[in-house]
């Protein structure tokens, strides 16, 4: 499988207006796209991106933990959140709760553009075994970090901890999205791996096959168009 990075993470989400404005107003994003659906936000449409589609509250944290961006001056970063927002410094970062039980941290790494991801941080019932079964996916094995088990896509992150991942009828995380060269080749290698894929939607910017990937979190193979114009 042809993965090159990490695209977007897209959340079920009850407030989504209120999660928009603030990452737009304290963390470098801007409005990609909106529709009666969804909303699209990130600070570049071909890097890392959060879809944010509107759903009933309230929603129920599941597999997702945290999703962290990478920022090169975590002092300044930091800076740019309400003065009044609670946050805490843990674990090299700066991590506060948004709506709809999102969790959004900053870590200061060196990068080539700010806000791309870092890492995004999955509950697993048995960490060690769903790292492994994420290279079938395309994913790299990576080191783990302070003991948790990782693996790596384009120098970004999905880490596993011990938790249950079980969201009920109403988890918060939808889906977490690679971007791929060609989402015909992923997935025909996924139907030799056994994987189940549960769907292929075509866009007018994009192609994607949705797989039912480890512990039932659903991951998507997206290919940008051609036509693909989203700044």
């Amino acid at each position: 499988m042809e993965v090159r990075i990490l695209d977007h993470v897209a959340l079920w989400v009850g407030e989504r207006d209120r999660i928009a404005d603030f990452v737009t107003t304290h963390l470098g994003m801007h409005v990609i796209e909106r529709t009666d659906a969804f909303t699209l936000v990130g600070a570049d449409a071909r890097r890392s991106k959060l879809t944010l589609f509107a759903a009933e509250p309230p929603r129920r944290r599941g597999a997702l933990k945290h999703v962290a961006l990478r920022v090169s001056d975590l002092d300044a970063a930091a800076a740019g959140l309400p003065d009044d927002w609670p946050a805490e410094r843990r674990d090299g970062g700066v991590f506060f709760d948004l709506a709809d039980g999102l969790r959004l941290g900053l870590v200061e790494r060196e990068t080539e553009a700010d806000y791309d991801f870092d890492h995004v941080a999955l509950f697993s019932a048995n960490p060690d075994e769903t790292a492994r079964a994420y290279e079938a996916y395309g994913f790299q094995a990576a080191q783990p970090r302070d003991g948790v088990p990782r693996v790596e896509l384009a120098g970004a992150f999905l880490e596993f901890w011990h938790g249950d991942p079980d969201g009920g009828e109403q988890p918060l995380l939808n889906h977490v999205a690679v971007l791929v060269e060609s989402a015909d080749a992923s997935i025909a290698t996924a139907r030799e791996r056994g994987i189940e894929v549960a769907d292929i939607v075509e866009a007018p910017n994009t192609y994607a096959a949705f797989l039912r990937g480890p512990e039932g979190v659903r991951i998507e193979y997206v290919e940008h168009k051609p036509t693909f114009a989203l700044k």
